[in-house]
């Protein structure tokens, strides 16, 4: 299944290919401070790819906080953030805001709250390897950045 989405103003853009079709979605709903700030509520398919189209590279700020493990992709035209990019290991992974994705049938989102306080930075980089999203990196938009 192939679902897309992206920021308000076309700006990001993305396609998460969910594998195998999902009976429903996850929805983390993230309690760190910058999320909650912001409605962050995420989701990644581990069995999926994803692939990001940027029309205009200049216009993404990138926000990292804390461990500066993952990179919050902003928007700079809209202020939406659509994904959150982290290399592990040499390999890109994502998750997207499910605030994002178009054309869901809310019905399939399975929203849950998500902590991950008291993570080492180990464990953080373990769950989104085993979590993430795999992103295609032969086009990635991010280049170094997605570090």
């Amino acid at each position: 299944m192939d679902i897309p989405g992206g920021c308000h103003c076309g700006n990001i853009r993305f396609t998460l290919r969910w594998a195998p079709e999902p009976a429903e979605i996850p929805a983390r709903a993230c309690t760190c401070s910058f999320c909650v700030k912001h409605g962050g509520v995420w989701t990644s398919c581990p069995g999926g790819t994803l692939e990001v189209t940027v029309r205009d590279d200049a216009r993404i700020t990138r926000y990292a906080f804390g461990t500066r493990t993952a990179q919050f992709h902003v928007c700079a035209g809209c202020g939406v953030v659509p994904l959150v990019t982290s290399r592990i290991d040499g390999r890109l992974y994502a998750v997207v805001s499910v605030n994002a994705l178009e054309g869901v049938d809310p019905a399939l989102l399975k929203r849950a709250p998500a902590s991950f306080d008291g993570e080492d930075e180990a464990a953080r980089l373990a769950r989104r390897a085993r979590r993430g999203s795999p992103a295609c990196d032969h086009q990635d938009p991010y280049g170094p950045a997605g570090q």
